[in-house]
C-alpha cells in the first residue's frame, strides 16, 4: 500500500480507503462486514470512510464494532453529515443543532472519542454558510473533529466557505469527496482546478462506478445474482445510469487494456482514478475479503499515457463531464 497526503495537510491516507456505504448494515451481514475491514486493515489500508446515514445509522455502529481492540492511532476515520438520520424537521441538514447532535451520535456509534474527517455530506441551502462553518470550527476546537471536507459540493459553493474560512482565520477545507470515475468525470473542469489551487484533496466514491467497471454486467444479458444492481436496497438504484447496452459493451473493451497491464478491471478503474495527481485516495467497497485484496493491488500501478490515450478513445463520448451534474440537493431532504 502507498500513502499520500490528503490536501496540504500533514495527514496521510492510504491510496485505497475502504468505505461501507450500501454495504455493511446492509448488503453485506456483520460478521462478513468485520471480515471485510479486518481484510483492509491486513492490506495497509489506514483510511475507513463512512456516513451517519449509511444503512440508517446501522453501518457506523458495525464499523466501530470492526475497529474494536485496534489501535485508535493506527488508522483515519471519516464520517459524514447533512443527510436525514430521524424523522424530525432538524434530524438533516447543517444546522448547528443537526451537526452537533450528530457527531455526538457518531462518536457514539463508532466508539471513538474522536474523528479524524468530518465531512458535510451535501450543500445545505437552507442554512447560513458562517453557521455550518463556525460549527465545524467548534468542533476541532474541542478536539473531537481533527479536519474537516465536504462531498458533492459545485465549485462556486466551496470558493463561497474558503472565503468565508479565510476572512475568519477558520481551519480550512482539506478534502472533497466527488463521484469520479472512468465514467463520471464532472469534477474535472471546475472542481479540480479550484481544489488544487486551495489544498484540497479528492477522496473519491465510486471509483468504479458501483461495480460496472469490473466488467461483470454484459450487454444484453441478466445483472448477476447477488450484485449490487439487484440490490433494492439502494444499489440498484445508484447504478442503474451505466446500465446501458452502450456502456457495458464500451466496458467490455477496456479488458484488453487492463489484461496487457496484467491487471483486472477493477484495479485497472482504481489505478485510472489514482492517475490524477489531486486525488489523494479512493474508495472502495467490499461484500467479501477477497475484493478487498484484489483491489488493493492496484496501489502503486502507474499508468502510461498511451494507456489513458487508449481508455479514452474506447469510451468515447460516453463519460459524464458536465459540472452541472454535482449531484448536490436543490432543497434540504
Amino acid at each position: 500500500m502507498e500513502y499520500r497526503r490528503l490536501g496540504s495537510s500533514g495527514m496521510y491516507v492510504s491510496e485505497i480507503s475502504y468505505g461501507n456505504w450500501i454495504t455493511h448494515g446492509s448488503q453485506v451481514e456483520q460478521e462478513s462486514a468485520i471480515k471485510c475491514v479486518r481484510a483492509a486493515l491486513d492490506a495497509g489500508i489506514t483510511t475507513l470512510d463512512t456516513a451517519d446515514v449509511y444503512a440508517g445509522t446501522r453501518a457506523e455502529v458495525v464499523l466501530g464494532k470492526a475497529l474494536k481492540g485496534v489501535r485508535r492511532e493506527s488508522y483515519e476515520l471519516f464520517t459524514k453529515v447533512y443527510w436525514p438520520t430521524g424523522p424530525g424537521k432538524n434530524d438533516r441538514g447543517l444546522s448547528r443543532k443537526h451537526i452537533m447532535e450528530s457527531v455526538h451520535a457518531s462518536l457514539k456509534r463508532l466508539n471513538t472519542d474522536y474523528i479524524d474527517l468530518y465531512q458535510a455530506h451535501r450543500f445545505d441551502v437552507e442554512t447560513p454558510i458562517d453557521e455550518t462553518l463556525r460549527a465545524f470550527e467548534d468542533l476541532i476546537r474541542q478536539g473531537k473533529v481533527h479536519y474537516i471536507g465536504f462531498s458533492e459540493w459545485d465549485a462556486d459553493q466551496i470558493a463561497t466557505a474558503l472565503n468565508f474560512q479565510k476572512e475568519n482565520n477558520f481551519n480550512r477545507f482539506i478534502s472533497s469527496q466527488p463521484q469520479y470515475s472512468m465514467l463520471w468525470r464532472v469534477i474535472e473542469k471546475k472542481v479540480i482546478p479550484l481544489c488544487e489551487k486551495e489544498g484540497i484533496g479528492q477522496i473519491v466514491w465510486s471509483p468504479i462506478a458501483q461495480g460496472v467497471l469490473t466488467g461483470k454486467y454484459l450487454p444484453g444479458k441478466k445483472a448477476p445474482a447477488g450484485s449490487r444492481a439487484n440490490d433494492k436496497k439502494g444499489g440498484a438504484n445508484m447504478i442503474s445510469r451505466w446500465m446501458r447496452d452502450e456502456v457495458l459493451e464500451a466496458v467490455q473493451n477496456l479488458a484488453p487494456i487492463a489484461q496487457s497491464l496484467d491487471l483486472s478491471m477493477s484495479q485497472l478503474a482504481l489505478a485510472w482514478a489514482l492517475h490524477n495527481p489531486n486525488v489523494s485516495s479512493v474508495i472502495m467497497g467490499a461484500t467479501k475479503p477477497a475484493q478487498v485484496k484484489e483491489n488493493v493491488k492496484a496501489s502503486g500501478v502507474k499508468l502510461s499515457a498511451e494507456t489513458m490515450k487508449r481508455i479514452d478513445q474506447v469510451l468515447g463520448s460516453l463519460p459524464e463531464t458536465d459540472p452541472a451534474k454535482t449531484e448536490s440537493p436543490k432543497s434540504r431532504p
